[in-house]
């Protein structure tokens, strides 16, 4: 699977990169054309000869190259590489890299890349669980980057906890894995809904949920990175898109969402809905800002268009639909109640009741039901092992659905 891919390898200032050696030499093995650069700091814990000599060709550490002033141009590999595997990434690349502090080649040649990019952190317990260094962890996530997670085990300090590198064996059966789900939703057309909706009060107010939208994010990225034409319709959300492959449309109220949905669903293959719209919306939107008054302000609603009822009345021989239920209580129950209603095909469930799981937590619990009843169950884990398991499940089952 990774025979004649182009890979580059960008090593930092870590213990850990000591590892690396082994990892060039597995993709070297694989049949992969290796190129290796390095932070200037990382020829402390290992050889640019020793690299060079197993990836067949220079490593390159400096911008020019030395005695004669020749560029390495850094937007050139990042147009060559079919994959980019910084490892081990220490907590300053990894904030370098978060905010585009482009002070060295390693750097500036992830700024240029046009491919999947992996990072591996390594680094001691306390550094590796600092605020700053997760929230730049979570910064590179929401840019589309592949985060490969450190293990627990002892560290460099003696300490035992999270922060060990991956181990290289793994590294590669991660990339094997990547390069291989690319081809199971490969030209799919895959309409996503991700995020709230917010229904304006007046011009200065509305009303709105918890919703992040890193659930639909996250599934928009999976089934991009398999290849999928991706189409990610989105209420209000700070998240970024890192896919350049996932084609973004940005709504705000639930009728936006609603058009825009009845525009690109009769062309998708599958319908994945997680966006949280908002159930009722107002009857009159005050055209300027409400004053506060003596009074209690009251405020009349009316129902919004049910986008997800509307998508299964319309629904096309061979196309899946994918509805999502968020619920507080007897979950199951109106979750099979939905899926009915609305003909779906899959309902994904999950409770607010379930620690780690629900609006604006970087993991999730879900549950898949059909017809019969719950067809899958999973773990408590990240949001985008949540989103491979739900690509995974679509894939193996969408033919028992066509």
């Amino acid at each position: 699977m990774l025979k004649g891919k182009k890979i580059v390898v960008g090593i930092t200032g870590s213990i850990a990169a000591y590892k690396i050696p082994f990892l060039v030499r597995l993709l070297v093995k694989e049949g992969s054309e290796v190129r290796v650069i390095m932070t200037p700091v990382a020829k402390d814990f290992v050889t640019p000869l020793t690299l060079a000599t197993l990836s067949q060709h220079a490593v390159i550490i400096e911008p020019f190259k030395a005695g004669n002033g020749e560029w390495n141009n850094h937007v050139e590999l990042g147009q060559w590489a079919d994959a980019m595997i910084f490892a081990p990434v220490t907590a300053n690349t990894l904030g370098k890299m978060a905010h585009g502090i482009a002070d060295n080649f390693v750097v500036t040649a992830y700024l240029s890349a046009k491919c999947p990019v992996f990072i591996a952190p390594a680094m001691d317990l306390d550094m590796y669980t600092h605020p700053s260094t997760q929230n730049n962890i979570g910064i590179l996530r929401k840019f589309g980057n592949l985060i490969i997670e450190p293990q627990i085990g002892e560290l460099a300090s003696g300490l035992s906890g999270p922060g060990r590198l991956e181990e290289p064996y793994e590294i590669i059966q991660i990339i094997k894995d990547h390069f291989t789900r690319r081809l199971d939703l490969n030209k799919k057309k895959i309409l996503v809904t991700a995020g709230p909706t917010h229904e304006k009060i007046d011009p200065v107010r509305f009303i709105g949920n918890y919703s992040t939208g890193k659930m639909g994010f996250s599934l928009a990225a999976e089934a991009a990175q398999r290849g999928a034409i991706v189409t990610l319709i989105t209420g209000p959300t700070n998240l970024i898109a890192g896919n350049p492959d996932i084609r973004r449309i940005d709504v705000e109220s639930a009728e936006e969402m609603f058009q825009a949905c009845m525009r690109e669903a009769p062309t998708a293959e599958i319908v994945i809905m997680a966006a949280a719209v908002a159930d009722y919306t107002l009857k009159d939107i005050s055209p300027l800002k409400i004053k506060k008054g003596q009074a209690p302000l009251r405020i009349e609603l009316t129902p919004t268009r049910d986008i997800l009822k509307e998508i299964g009345a319309q629904k096309k021989h061979n196309q899946l639909i994918v509805g999502f239920a968020l619920e507080t209580d007897h979950e199951l129950e109106h979750a099979k109640k939905k899926l009915r209603s609305k003909n779906l095909d899959y309902i994904v469930v999950n409770s607010l009741n379930e620690p780690g799981a629900g609006f604006g937590l970087e993991t999730n619990k879900i549950s898949i039901m059909d017809f019969s009843g719950v067809v899958y169950q999973g773990e408590l884990q990240d949001k985008n092992a949540v989103a491979a398991e739900i690509m995974d499940f679509i894939v193996k089952n969408r033919t028992v659905q066509s």
